[in-house]
C-alpha cells in the first residue's frame, strides 16, 4: 500500500520497505521530472530520497548518545552517598547527535527528566545549552526511597535515548529537625505546666503537715 515504509523497533533497529525496486535505479534517479503545471526539471528527487533513506536505515544520521550524566546538589560538584528529602538538586545530561559522521551536541527544547520511585513524583523540561548539555533543578520531594533520575526521549526520525540513575533519598536524621515548632507550643506549655503541678504537689504533700490534737486532761 505505500512506495516506501520505513520502520525503527524500539531497541533502535531500522528497516526500510520499498515497493518498487525501480525507485532505486539509476534511470529514475537521473530521468528528467515535468510537472502537470508544465514545469520541466532536468533531474527528478529521487536520488536526494535514496541518500536520505539510506544514511538514515544504516544508522549514518538521525542517531543520538549519551555523553556523560551529571547530579549533585546545588552549589557543590559531587554527587552525595545518599539524598536528603527537601534538598535542593541539579541535574545534567549531555547529549549528542550523529552529523555526516561526527558527533554535534545536540539542541531541543522538549527533552524532559523525569524524578521516578515507582510512579514519576517530578516531571520536568530541561533546559538547553549550545554545548549541548541539558541541565533542571528542583527540589526532592518529602518521601523517602530509592529514586531515580530517568530520561526517556522519543522523537520521529532519531534512535531512542533513554538514560536511567538510581539514588537513595532518606529523611532527616534525629539531628536535623527543628527543636522547637510554632505549632506545638501549647503542647510545650501543657507539659511544662504538668511538670509543675507535680512539683508543686509533692512539696506540698511531704511538707505539709496537720497538727496534732490536744487530749483532754483527766
Amino acid at each position: 500500500m505505500l512506495l516506501v515504509a520505513a520502520l525503527q523497533a524500539r531497541n533502535n533497529a531500522r528497516v526500510v520497505v520499498s515497493g518498487s525496486l525501480e525507485f532505486f535505479s539509476d534511470a529514475f534517479i537521473m530521468a528528467s521530472v515535468q510537472t502537470p503545471q508544465g514545469k520541466f526539471y532536468e533531474r527528478s528527487g529521487n536520488g536526494k530520497v535514496v541518500e536520505a533513506l539510506s544514511r538514515w536505515v544504516f544508522r549514518e544520521e538521525g542517531v543520538l548518545r549519551v555523553v556523560s550524566i551529571e547530579h549533585h546538589l546545588q552549589g557543590d560538584s559531587q554527587p552525595p552517598v545518599a539524598y536528603t528529602i527537601k534538598e535542593d538538586v541539579e541535574y545534567k545530561i549531555k547529549v549528542e547527535r550523529l552529523v555526516n559522521g561526527s558527533w554535534k551536541p545536540f539542541m531541543a527544547d522538549d527533552v524532559q527528566m523525569e524524578f521516578v520511585r515507582i510512579d514519576p513524583f517530578i516531571r520536568l523540561t530541561m533546559t538547553p545549552s549550545p554545548e549541548g548539555v541539558f541541565s533542571v533543578k528542583f527540589t526532592v520531594p518529602d518521601v523517602y526511597g530509592v529514586y531515580q533520575f530517568k530520561v526517556e526521549y522519543n522523537r520521529v526520525g532519531f534512535t531512542r535515548l533513554y538514560s536511567s540513575t538510581q539514588v537513595s533519598v532518606r529523611p532527616f536524621t534525629h539531628r536535623e529537625y527543628e527543636r522547637f515548632i510554632e505549632c506545638a507550643y501549647p503542647y510545650y506549655a501543657s507539659a511544662f505546666s504538668m511538670m509543675f503541678g507535680v512539683w508543686l504537689f509533692s512539696m506540698v504533700f511531704l511538707h505539709h503537715k496537720e497538727p496534732i490534737p490536744k487530749r483532754k486532761a483527766d
